[in-house]
């Protein structure tokens, strides 16, 4: 009965998993879609004398971007940039200098 309830709590596990994946390859196709049409509209709207490439015109793309970006670490986390176990690693590593580390009592 445990075993089934373990394969149970996984399956939902990742079934929630893949919809987080695929909520952000959403969130990501709108972003690019928008964001080349909002650009494109800005582009071919502007004044001559205008300067296209200002902070008006790009002020969208980068701040639903960096919300994007958050959006991407909350559901791949950092294992991204510094691996699945790098949690683990590090506290290995701490681990081992405070044992070869002599205590000043010593």
């Amino acid at each position: 009965m445990e075993n089934f309830n373990n394969e149970q709590f996984s399956i939902e596990k990742a079934r929630k998993r893949v919809k987080a994946i695929g909520g952000f390859y959403k969130h990501l196709t709108v972003y690019i879609i928008v964001n080349i049409a909002l650009l494109g509209i800005n582009y071919f709207d502007h004044d001559n004398g205008e300067v296209f490439f200002s902070f008006n015109n790009f002020s969208t793309p980068l701040f639903w971007g960096i919300g994007l970006l958050f959006h991407g670490f909350s559901v791949f986390g950092t294992g991204l940039f510094l691996g699945n176990d790098w949690e683990e690693r590090k506290m290995k590593e701490f681990m081992e200098v405070e044992k070869t580390k002599k205590s000043k009592w010593e």
